[in-house]
């Protein structure tokens, strides 16, 4: 390693604090031409901030996030904040020449979400590069997914089943924070969730969302205001549900709630084709399902395929075979990806302008629910 990528992050929350262990584990798992450094981390509050930079290994810590984008010595801009800041920030960091990662969705609006790419394509000739955090794109068996898909191991895909299941806010008295407030978080269960599993099974299929119908629904209305009794306005969306086409012909169904009791991070894909299924469980990640219907029909059965031999897709950075991973080394592989992108001169994946184009979904998903009527999706001006 002869060069280092200099990191500022934007955030130290729950996404700040999984995009650290990235950054501090990425060069002792793989072997990159790129070493990283966490140089600063920003925060609103100077007390919480300078603990956060102490806690997750940061070298630096400020309160003005544009001091990050005006430093020399700094390569990457790592946006971890809510919603309504990716704009600005990514804006500024791309002008500035600083390489991008952006946390989901990319946007609060498709307006902002079509500048963002555009932006970002604009940057690309210069040699800049931007990309989105859909991390579970990293997940090896989901990888090994799209890998089968892509062989024609399961045929033509016909049907697409995807639910993505939380339940932190079944409690009525939960207090309205940030991300139950449309002007902040964009939109709901759609936006947070949601938009991970349109671009999960867009990625393992290869086929594009083109026209849905859809029905959301906000079950508790008003909530108390953080720290007072007094109840403010939920804007956004407890659950999102709809039907959808493909452009491949694949018909699909898809699920996002955070008022699933029971169900803590409950993401599953399941995929029919033609010639077998395989279906993706996060709880159980190590995993795949896989139903084979070219055997005889004295073999089949679903195989259970244990993820996790150094021939499968990232696994070779880790342990033998049978020992599995979590959840933090999907942002590990994130980092690895970008960090090889940035040093190849590739255009890394999602690019902005695919995750513009899972904001278009959620926003047809959004417009169908309004007028209870399929509806078209939108397609990005540029393609990556």
């Amino acid at each position: 390693m002869s060069k280092q990528l200099r990191v500022g992050m934007v955030g130290y929350a729950f996404m700040g604090a999984a995009h650290s262990q990235a950054w501090r584990t990425v060069n002792h798992a793989f072997d990159l031409p790129l070493s990283a450094r966490m140089q600063a981390v920003s925060g609103r509050s100077a007390q919480a901030v300078a603990a956060a930079a102490t806690r997750l290994g940061w070298a630096e810590h400020t309160t003005d996030w544009r001091s990050l984008i005006t430093r020399d010595d700094i390569d990457l801009i790592d946006i971890c904040s809510p919603g309504d800041t990716h704009f600005e920030i990514a804006l500024a960091a791309l002008a500035a020449g600083k390489h991008v990662l952006c946390e989901k969705p990319l946007a609060n609006t498709v307006a902002e979400a079509r500048e963002m790419a555009a932006a970002a394509e604009a940057a690309r000739t210069t040699g800049v590069v931007a990309m989105c955090g859909f991390n579970y794109r990293r997940v090896p068996a989901v990888t090994l997914m799209r890998e089968m898909v892509a062989a024609g191991r399961i045929g033509d895909v016909r049907h697409i089943r995807a639910n993505y299941l939380q339940d932190w806010i079944v409690d009525p008295w939960f207090p309205l924070v940030w991300r139950l407030r449309k002007e902040v978080a964009g939109s709901g269960a759609l936006g947070d969730i949601g938009a991970h599993i349109v671009d999960l099974t867009q990625h393992v299929t290869g086929q594009s969302i083109t026209t849905v119908s859809a029905l959301t629904e906000t079950f508790v209305k008003r909530r108390p205001l953080p720290g007072s009794d007094e109840l403010g306005d939920v804007t956004v969306d407890d659950a999102a549900l709809f039907l959808a086409r493909l452009s491949g012909g694949a018909i699909a169904t898809y699920e996002a709630t955070r008022f699933a009791t029971g169900r803590k991070n409950g993401l599953r894909v399941e995929l029919n084709g033609s010639l077998g299924t395989l279906a993706f469980d996060f709880e159980r990640m190590n995993e795949l399902e896989f139903y084979d219907a070219t055997k005889p029909a004295a073999e089949r059965g679903f195989t259970r395929i244990l993820v996790t031999e150094p021939e499968h897709p990232y696994m070779t950075a880790w342990w033998p075979a049978g020992h599995p991973i979590g959840y933090e080394h999907t942002f590990t592989h994130q980092a690895r990806d970008l960090i090889e992108a940035i040093s190849t001169g590739q255009h890394p994946a999602p690019s902005f302008t695919d995750a513009l184009q899972v904001q278009l979904v959620l926003d047809a998903v959004s417009r169908s629910a309004e007028t209870c009527s399929w509806t078209t999706v939108e397609q990005p001006e540029e393609k990556s």
